[in-house]
């Protein structure tokens, strides 16, 4: 069948059909990220208000409650997929932002649980020469994602929500825009393209999304300058889109929206669900959890890793090395019980020994106190970041060294040394 030229009347409607199907592809990823934070955060208000036993004028009964999610507490897999040119949430592109949504009825309680991208993870039958957590979206979708976390939190994660960043920053406009506090000056015009000066400031979508990728700020060696950081700014965010997006919509609006949603934001919760948490008015309160911190950061070089993934080997890059005891401790109150990374146990410390150069007795210390031993040595200080060398087969080690001395970024190198050795950076 010949097509008709470009010039012609009808190449000219289907032309008109084109832009219009993409102006309204563009309205649901608008509306996507407004919708499904109303979603996700306004579970809050339905089990809050159940828990409460309704508050005057809220209008929710305890069978709705219990109809949508039942009495126990829900998780749900918040995830930011960083896919450029995506076609869909589901487009394969790693978990930016994964965040674990706990929601407890009993408490009235909403816990933003920030996983770090970075951490490391092991998947034997996968071939990721780099096993992050953010990698798991890439090589199975939410259904791999939503196991693999589960595994790492010890909770279990049936429920996803799943957003592109392509309509980010329009949702961010049709809501008028954010006020954000920023602290210090932010300058890093080759990453995010942010450039703020300190003060509370009203920001309009293109802003926020830069400011909310910020993690290589110039402009200070202190703020904004890691991905924990980053983390909690990205959770700031959200909850002043969500006070700023419940201002703004009505529930004629939100209804509307919703039908949109479901064809814009990828999920397994059903839409009727999705009402009713989105028209919800919030009144549980919320916190703010984040899972290890920058100490757990270092750099790890390329070296064998039995059983961490496919090939039992790992290319050299940024990794958070977390611990099932770390874990335990800052879930537990949300029903963790069995977290794992799949990974080997780190030594105990009383088998570690240390020789500690560059004069840094508060590394001896803190290495000393976790009962390690450590020997202050005359080794050389090393050229920026922390060195931590170690015999071959000492990695698991080598990362408890990494870990104890709490600076974050070490950078671990196998060397033909007898035992491990620490060069502090200058």
């Amino acid at each position: 069948m010949s097509r008709a030229p470009r010039d012609h009347p009808a190449a000219a409607g289907r032309g008109h059909q084109r832009r219009d199907r993409r102006k309204r592809l563009g309205h649901r990823r608008r509306v996507a990220w407004i919708i499904a934070l109303l979603a996700v955060l306004g579970i809050a208000a339905l089990l809050s208000a159940v828990a409460a036993q309704r508050r005057p004028g809220e209008g929710i009964t305890a069978s709705l409650a219990t109809t949508v999610l039942g009495p126990q507490p829900t998780n749900v897999l918040l995830i930011g997929n960083n896919a450029r040119n995506a076609s869909s949430p589901l487009t394969p592109g790693q978990a930016d932002l994964l965040f674990v949504v706990h929601i407890d009825p009993v408490k009235h309680q909403v816990a933003f649980i920030s996983i770090p991208r970075n951490v490391m993870v092991a998947m034997p039958g996968w071939r990721d020469p780099v096993p992050k957590i953010k990698g798991a979206f890439f090589m199975g979708g939410p259904q791999l994602a939503m196991r693999e976390v589960s595994r790492l939190v010890g909770m279990p994660v049936t429920r996803y929500v799943v957003a592109d960043f392509s309509g980010f920053a329009q949702a961010i406009n049709d809501v008028g825009g954010l006020t954000i506090d920023v602290r210090q000056r932010i300058y890093d015009p080759t990453h995010s393209h942010a450039i703020f000066n300190p003060g509370v400031q009203h920001l309009d979508g293109a802003q926020v999304l830069a400011y909310v990728r910020v993690r290589q700020n110039e402009a200070s060696d202190s703020y904004r300058v890691n991905d924990f950081q980053r983390m909690s700014a990205a959770y700031g965010v959200l909850s002043a889109l969500r006070q700023q997006a419940l201002s703004h919509l009505s529930p004629s609006e939100v209804l509307k929206l919703l039908a949109l949603w479901h064809q814009a934001v990828a999920t397994n919760l059903s839409q009727a669900t999705m009402a009713a948490l989105a028209l919800a008015s919030l009144h549980a309160s919320f916190v703010h959890v984040t899972v290890g911190t920058l100490a757990d950061s270092m750099v790890l070089p390329p070296t064998s890793l039995p059983g961490v993934n496919a090939e039992g080997f790992i290319d050299g890059a940024y990794y958070d090395v977390l611990t099932p005891t770390q874990i335990l401790s800052a879930l537990s109150r949300y029903g963790s019980t069995d977290p794992s990374t799949g990974l080997p146990p780190l030594p105990a410390p009383s088998t570690v020994r240390v020789l500690v150069g560059g004069g840094a007795s508060t590394a001896a210390s803190a290495l000393t106190v976790a009962g390690i031993h450590a020997t202050l040595a005359p080794l050389p200080a090393s050229t920026g970041a922390t060195q931590v060398l170690y015999p071959a087969g000492d990695l698991p080690a080598a990362e408890l060294v990494g870990r104890i001395i709490g600076q974050g970024n070490e950078q671990l190198k196998p060397a033909d040394v007898a035992t491990i050795e620490l060069e502090p950076g200058t």
